[in-house]
């Protein structure tokens, strides 16, 4: 009865996960599919950026149909309603047990590598009706079963047809029998899917998913791999048989059964395969090493900020519960003011309705009176008291509140929740967008805008700027720390840099910070103006006129002469620049011919240029 269920649970088991179907899909080509499985395959189809709405087709693990898909995707696929109904009732007949469904074929799959890899495990005998039964001496390879001392003698005598047997050291019955199918749990694998690169038994082969794969015999594939092994290294099987003679420390001779020429080249090819794969070795090694410092560091780090967090979090629940007690002291308070001034106010209208009804029943007696004697004493006093009485009770009223209800003292932790809903580790800024478009510049200076998409997590800026020209790397220059001014603690989202070159180009580098790190954005280029140059009239020769503005000189005979003031020459005008080159003006002549091209050479005023005693 027990393998009648092993089989059927392997008929129900999904070839993907190797458990029972979970809401099985019935695939056109007549086999069937976990639904999760189904969405599995289609998202290992995708690309990060591709949705999976996109994925149209996939194969069918069992059989490589392929299935096409239509607009619902796999909700257009039917369900297999009658399998998954023989699956619910399967579960509700198995018993719980090392045969029930609740052991996967994972978990079987653990226990035999589990017995693959326990060598200290203790080898019982197999023959042995005692229990427990005595541990094994011997194991028979042939008989595949493991012996005591008296079982060995019993059972197993050195004679015919036990001569021809092998005995060994004990071994357990997992590591005897080899490597056994994950499907098939009573067969060895003994065939090499190809197609699905995997160990198989015969039986999937005929009738399991791999019957249409590729198969190879173990043999064949593993003097595949190993050829291709030996490929790889550039070795030859002729090493296979080779003699290792030791010539100098660190380098050996391998002796073949080849001609000299070539066991020169073998030996050089060898050599060099064999330093290379050292120095990758110790550069594995090394790496290794920083691999599990990093290790060290993550763990560290981490469990720091785990400290951390337990700390914050304990601060945080402090003040919640001291916040807790404050606003519980104000409820009580509140409460306890209102209830003592309504207290009073009841006890006041009780008061004042025993009065009154003493009033009242007085009030009563007398207009009953039927002696006039008496009712004209005591009907004045009555009507006095009862008016009095009416009076305070009037006076009572407007000083009652009935609105106060304490209604007013209301509670809304919204923002609060959303805050602790939101409460995460901090991270480094995203960074900054250097905005070029909007930035400014003068011959002397340059206006720095940004964004940033992470401005309230942001504390401040760090601008960095450098000289670029031409001849600039600009990966060079990021990395070069000498030719960098730095502008830190920048609260607004632009600066403006003074004192700069002009009609010069600057690289600039932002920096968001906050307590996480920082990161930088891009580089932007940005260039100052050139040095505005124009003629000054007030210095001009009497017989200059200037127009355009200031940009453009004259040689004027009909002007009017202009006097020598002392405005002309009592100011000063500096660029800022000197100018050392050399420099051509083109003049146009009107009346004498001479002038045609002017050179200038250094600092070279007007005056001296078209005054009666210049030098030129």
């Amino acid at each position: 009865m027990g393998k009648q269920m092993e089989t059927l649970e392997s008929e129900l088991t999904c070839p993907i996960c190797l458990e029972l179907f979970e809401d099985p899909l019935l695939l056109p080509c007549a086999h069937s599919l976990c639904f999760n499985c189904a969405h599995r395959i289609l998202v290992s189809h995708c690309t990060p950026s591709e949705p999976i709405q996109s994925i149209s087709a996939f194969q069918c693990p069992t059989c490589r149909y392929v299935i096409t898909l239509n607009q619902r995707g796999l909700e257009g696929l039917k369900r297999n309603v009658t399998l998954q109904n023989i699956i619910d009732r399967y579960q509700k007949a198995s018993l719980s047990g090392p045969n029930s469904p609740n052991e996967t074929r994972r978990e079987r799959a653990a226990s035999y590598s589990k017995a693959m890899t326990s060598p200290g495990d203790r080898v019982q005998c197999q023959f042995c009706e005692q229990d427990p039964p005595q541990d094994a001496v011997k194991t028979c390879v042939t008989c595949e079963v493991s012996y005591c001392d008296e079982c060995l003698k019993a059972t197993h005598p050195n004679k015919k047809p036990f001569t021809g047997h092998r005995l060994i050291e004990p071994l357990l019955d997992s590591h005897l029998r080899g490597l056994m199918c994950l499907e098939h749990e009573d067969e060895k694998v003994n065939m090499y899917c190809v197609t699905d690169e995997q160990l198989i038994c015969a039986l999937c082969k005929l009738v399991g998913r791999h019957r249409d794969h590729h198969v190879a015999a173990l043999g064949d594939r593993f003097d595949k791999l190993k050829i291709g092994q030996r490929t790889s290294l550039n070795l030859s099987p002729l090493f296979d048989h080779a003699v290792i003679v030791q010539k100098s420390p660190g380098r050996f001779l391998y002796v073949v059964g080849r001609d000299h020429s070539h066991q020169e080249a073998d030996q050089q090819a060898l050599d060099s395969n064999l330093s290379s794969l050292i120095k990758r070795t110790s550069e594995l090694e090394s790496l290794m090493g920083k691999l599990i410092q990093t290790c060290q560091h993550v763990e560290v780090n981490a469990s720091r900020q785990e400290n951390k967090l337990l700390e914050e979090c304990d601060q945080l629940i402090n003040i919640i519960q001291q916040r807790r007690q404050i606003i519980a002291t104000k409820i009580k308070e509140g409460k306890s003011v209102r209830m003592r001034k309504l207290a009073q106010q009841i006890a006041s209208c009780k008061q004042c309705i025993e009065r009154s009804s003493s009033l009242i029943t007085q009030a009563d007696q007398t207009l009953k009176e039927t002696d006039h004697t008496r009712f004209l004493q005591t009907a004045k006093s009555t009507c006095e008291r009862v008016s009095m009485a009416t009076a305070s009770s009037q006076i009572l009223l407007p000083e009652i509140n009935l609105n106060d209800t304490f209604d007013t003292f209301a509670l809304d932790f919204t923002r609060e929740k959303k805050m602790l809903e939101s409460l995460d580790y901090l991270t480094a800024p995203n960074p900054p967008v250097i905005r070029e478009e909007l930035c400014t510049a003068s011959y002397d200076t340059i206006t720095v805008h940004w964004t940033s998409d992470d401005e309230f997590s942001v504390v401040s800026y760090e601008l960095q700027y450098a000289i670029f020209t031409s001849q600039s790397n600009v990966v060079s220059l990021c990395n070069s720390a000498d030719n960098w001014m730095i502008v830190p603690n920048i609260k607004q989202n632009h600066y403006t840099v003074h004192g700069l070159q002009c009609g010069t180009k600057y690289i600039f580098i932002l920096k968001a910070i906050n307590q996480a790190g920082n990161r930088s954005s891009e580089p932007g280029k940005l260039k100052t103006n050139s040095q505005p140059f124009k003629l000054d009239p007030k210095s001009a020769h009497r017989k200059l006129r200037l127009s355009h503005d200031n940009l453009t000189v004259e040689r004027d005979e009909t002007s009017s002469k202009k006097s020598h003031s002392q405005d002309r020459f009592s100011s000063h005008s500096s660029y800022g620049v000197t100018v050392c080159s050399r420099h051509c003006l083109q003049v146009s002549t009107k009346t004498r011919v001479g002038w045609q091209k002017l050179c200038i050479l250094g600092t070279v005023s007007v005056q001296q240029l078209v005054g009666g005693t210049s030098q030129q």
